[in-house]
């Protein structure tokens, strides 16, 4: 339980403590996005690379549940912030959330949660707008806990254009988990367009008629914005 094991063994998690490593951290947040659009909601994500090293992820699908548990081990507390917070408690868990997954093995946000220092969420659903914030928190004994809430659920507001629902999840990875091939910590996120593009076409093909949107937003004064979409899906690869 908790997000300890995570910090321990980050690369049992996300596959290495690398380059590949720290992107899949984006795959994690984007893929549970594939997977509203697989059951039908919203036809397209965007990624954002930020000036200050975050991503943000943005779909179109129901929202992730912002009510509260009524009952169980979470009694109180919302479906956002269990998600987010919790290894094995996402949909992909319940059996019935989705038919079909494209998750690479359903520990999904809380895995991000647990390898950055801090996560923002906001939800859009039920035509209004619900944000919290989670940060990684050090201990005088030197450890760290990851995924605390700096700012609990709340509503700040309707939703911009009534009916639109979606999630959005911006999380600033904690560098000190990563390294290059020789082992020196990155310094700074080590985002790769190229990754994340050749992801993205591959992806583009397997979901026709989803739309793939990177922007690159860390040169604010160039920024660069690339879709990626396939109407013939694997055919249109061939």
């Amino acid at each position: 339980e908790g997000l300890d094991p995570v910090r321990k063994r980050p690369g049992m998690y996300i596959g290495s403590t690398g380059l590949a490593g720290l992107h899949h951290l984006i795959w994690e947040v984007v893929d549970n996005s594939v997977d509203e659009a697989m059951a039908g909601n919203g036809d397209r994500i965007v990624v954002i690379l930020h000036k200050d090293g975050s991503v943000e992820v943005r779909d179109q699908g129901r929202g992730i549940p912002v009510d509260p548990f009524k009952d169980g081990p979470h009694k109180g507390r919302s479906a956002l912030e269990v998600v987010l917070t919790e290894t094995n408690a996402g949909g992909k868990f319940d059996g019935g959330s989705y038919k079909v997954s494209g998750g690479l093995h359903g520990v999904g946000a809380s895995v991000v949660t647990g390898l950055s220092t801090r996560l923002d969420a906001e939800v859009w659903r039920g035509g209004r707008r619900h944000a919290l914030s989670l940060r990684l928190v050090k201990n005088r004994n030197g450890s760290s806990t990851p995924g605390v809430l700096a700012e609990p659920l709340r509503d700040v507001g309707p939703a911009k254009t009534k009916g639109t629902t979606g999630t959005i999840i911006r999380f600033w990875p904690d560098l000190s988990l990563f390294s290059d091939e020789q082992g020196v910590a990155f310094t700074k996120p080590q985002w790769s367009t190229r990754m994340i593009a050749e992801r993205f076409r591959h992806k583009s093909f397997v979901h026709p008629g989803l739309t793939f949107e990177l922007r690159d937003e860390r040169d604010p004064a160039n920024p660069v914005v690339t879709e990626w979409c396939s109407q013939g899906g694997v055919a249109d690869l061939v």
